[in-house]
């Protein structure tokens, strides 16, 4: 009897899956985040979002993402996706070389001259 089951089941078509309908409340505010966090432990992962603006040491997190490793895993290949969308539409992003990637993004804050400045 458990051999009928198994060839009933190969010719199963898989059940439709349904995507959950997203719904954004009035009051939800974008958050912007250049820099992110990433801690976890054996059951989840930890995105940590924050905004570093150039010549600050420190940056506020503005927002926690908590989700299972395989929520991560998915994420990672949604992303994968969606870049490779991007870039096909608006060309490749391309990351500095040399100095680390903070250093090109943040490096130090130049003031601006003074009119005097310049100037022989």
């Amino acid at each position: 009897m458990a051999e009928n089951k198994k060839e009933a089941d190969k010719g199963a078509k898989p059940l439709p899956v349904k995507r959950p309908q997203l719904h954004l409340s009035g009051n939800l505010e974008p958050q912007y985040a250049n820099v992110v966090r990433i801690s976890h432990t054996p059951s989840e992962m930890v995105f940590d979002f924050g905004q570093l603006l150039p010549g600050s040491a420190k940056a506020p997190v503005r927002s926690r993402v908590v989700m299972t490793p395989l929520s991560a895993k998915l994420l990672q290949r949604a992303l994968t996706e969606n870049l490779g969308k991007f870039e096909s539409m608006f060309g490749e992003i391309k990351i500095p070389q040399g100095k680390s990637l903070a250093d090109n993004l943040f490096g130090p804050v130049q003031s601006p001259e003074t009119p005097d400045e310049g100037k022989d």
